[in-house]
């Protein structure tokens, strides 16, 4: 009986054992593939964010990581900034909405040096289905509302839903979800207005 136990323990070690294996073997094998996907989507969605004709660099070439409270949180976040003939023509930034309805929403902005905004995407969010997805461009074009949109003061009221007396329409139902991301848009705009040496001056990018 001990004996049976004993094999039957021994075959089930060696089964976990093999399945580790594997699962370090196919992950080894896989994340260079992984890795390269991951760096192809960057690159596609880097490319919307700004007019192809605004800039002559590589847009992955030049990042910075910056902690501000203009970017939704403390942790650092990537901006990649764009030039043409060497001038700086514009920035991409991530950032986030920390207030959405089910919590933070994570934006990436392409906004000119002038300080307009050019595209946005979002990146991340866990809004909820029928409501505050509509964030989503495969559900609408509500983020094109943005779209060559600037602000006029550092208080400029339009940079809020119209519920709160602003420009921006808000969903049917769901006001917190539009409102977190126009608020946190505005701060990106103002970072840009206010404060660009911060982005050149912040660290660079670990190379990936």
């Amino acid at each position: 009986m001990l004996k049976s136990m004993q094999k039957n323990g021994l075959r089930l070690g060696l089964f976990a054992l093999a399945c580790t294996g594997l699962i370090v073997l196919t992950d080894y094998n896989t994340r260079d593939v992984i890795g390269a996907q991951q760096q192809l989507l960057k690159k596609s969605t880097l490319v919307k964010m700004l007019p192809a004709d605004s800039y002559d660099t590589t847009l992955t070439n030049e990042c910075h990581m910056l902690s501000s409270p203009y970017l939704g949180d403390t942790k650092p976040h990537p901006i990649y900034v764009a030039r043409q003939k060497q001038q700086v023509s514009g920035y991409i930034i991530e950032s986030v909405a920390p207030d959405g309805y089910s919590g933070a929403i994570r934006l990436l902005t392409g906004v000119s040096k002038s300080g307009e905004v050019q595209h946005v995407e979002v990146l991340e969010h866990h809004e909820t289905p029928g409501l505050g997805d509509k964030i989503d461009r495969n559900k609408g074009n509500w983020l094109d509302s943005f779209t060559h949109q600037s602000l006029q003061s550092d208080n400029d009221s339009r940079w809020a839903v119209k519920k709160d007396g602003g420009q921006f329409d808000s969903f049917t139902g769901a006001t917190i979800t539009p409102r977190a991301i126009v608020k946190q848009l505005k701060n990106v705009l103002l970072l840009v207005r206010q404060h660009p040496e911060l982005i050149e001056q912040a660290p660079a990018c670990k190379a990936e």
